[in-house]
């Protein structure tokens, strides 16, 4: 990318999508553009999307925009989540080709992996067996995004790639109390539990399972690393490399909220995938790795979560 390419980043409200703008922004790049239209775009709306290509008819584009939720949220609404997700993908990759966008990055999922595959997770374990069935429709939807950016790159030459992060957390990250995934879901809780003085915090599970997270600045570095430095069609990991099990997360975020209270694990509630990291040798060889640690991270989400809800309950 050069300096004043136009660059389209959509999903700019979002975690995942303010964070690439910040990175852009520190890295100098001075036409990022933004949905600007009032009302805001709607990217499952082909005729709307395309609007927004004829206006600004960038040469990038970063395909943050998804519908997305906890474990809670696609349980209970997994027409929703197939049916957003596949149109918001299948609009924008076209429409991208037919205005022939230089370069695609496709955001992706870690939960597009088999729940049973072997560990640490390598980009070959795609489709190489049954998902996990608490996330399988938002999963559906996203390995359908990763193969249409292999298609169109078969098909029509397109330099469309995608990555698929690891659990991200961070700035502008989603706290609410049914639909957050676990580590803002326990930010929330931990909060909250402290400022009424209660004497326990519940946790959904076993607290058994391991996960891997990665503080959100250091996906969107690895994502502008990526469209400058990776052309290959196949899709390719980011993370953090450090996986912890979610009840060591749970004791980790109470140290941090100050919560002086018990845990205690409901275990009647589901546990999802018992195992989940990433082999992240592939953008590791290409000489890029993450510089936040899980505690700072924490620290900082935090600080935010603070800053946006305070006591708000």
């Amino acid at each position: 990318m050069e300096k004043d390419s136009k660059i389209l980043v959509l999903g700019h409200k979002g975690m995942v999508g303010s964070s690439i703008i910040r990175c852009l922004e520190k890295n100098n790049f001075s036409s990022i553009i933004i949905d600007d239209f009032v009302p805001r775009t709607d990217l499952t709306n082909y005729s709307q999307t395309e609007k927004l290509f004829y206006k600004h008819k960038p040469d990038y584009v970063f395909l943050a925009a998804a519908k997305v939720g906890g474990i809670l949220a696609n349980k209970n609404n997994p027409a929703t989540f197939i049916y957003n997700n596949l149109s918001i993908q299948s609009n924008v990759i076209e429409i991208s080709r037919l205005y022939n966008v230089k370069k695609l990055l496709f955001l992706g999922s870690s939960c597009i992996y088999p729940k049973l595959c072997k560990q640490p997770i390598a980009e070959e374990e795609l489709l190489s067996g049954y998902l996990e069935p608490t996330n399988e429709y938002y999963a559906i939807a996203k390995i359908a995004g990763i193969k249409m950016c292999e298609a169109y790159w078969k098909e029509y030459g397109c330099r469309f790639i995608s990555c698929q992060p690891c659990n991200l957390f961070g700035p502008q990250d989603n706290y609410d109390k049914y639909n957050s995934h676990v580590l803002p879901a326990l930010i929330r809780k931990f909060h909250e539990a402290k400022t009424n003085n209660d004497k326990e915090v519940v946790v959904w599970g076993t607290g058994s399972p391991l996960r891997e997270f990665m503080y959100v600045d250091d996906l969107a570095n690895a994502c502008v690393f990526l469209m400058e430095n990776y052309e290959e069609k196949e899709l390719i990991n980011v993370g953090s490399g450090l996986e912890i099990s979610i009840k060591d997360l749970a004791n980790l975020i109470k140290k941090i909220v100050e919560f002086d209270g018990i845990i205690s694990f409901d275990t009647s509630k589901p546990d999802g995938t018992p195992r989940k990291i990433m082999n992240n040798s592939k953008i590791r060889d290409m000489g890029w790795e993450p510089t936040v640690s899980l505690t700072k991270g924490i620290e900082l989400a935090y600080k935010d979560f603070l800053k946006e809800y305070g006591d708000k309950k």
